[in-house]
């Protein structure tokens, strides 16, 4: 246990010695002088995405309640009904244990 607790100790002192060591990195950061900035320009001309390939056409969408069924889920009180009746009509155990302290010297039950 006292090894354990000494790794452990160890481990956390080399971490914490890792983390503040070292000289801090120069962080000044320096922006070049860019010439092409955004500004007002007329639109360029439209490129095709397809080039050396069979263009797809289609006509019109479809609904998304044509294409995806509509799915049915329970209500939880229908669910939780049912399952109040199928444990209703299950079949009880025969057999009723009871905790008792019996050892394992113990060859017969205690007196009660």
């Amino acid at each position: 246990m006292k090894t354990t607790l000494f790794a452990l100790c160890l481990l956390c002192a080399a971490s914490a010695l890792g983390q503040s060591g070292g000289a801090p990195l120069n962080s000044s950061i320096h922006f070049s002088n860019h010439s092409d900035q955004a500004g007002p320009a007329s639109m360029a001309q439209e490129q095709s995405l397809w080039v050396g390939s069979s263009i797809v056409s289609a006509q019109g969408e479809r609904p998304v309640g044509e294409v995806v069924p509509e799915k049915y889920e329970m209500p939880l009180g229908d669910a939780a009904r049912i399952q109040r009746k199928e444990h209703a009509t299950v079949k009880k155990a025969q057999v009723v244990w009871e905790n008792r302290a019996w050892g394992p010297g113990l060859s017969q039950s205690p007196a009660r």
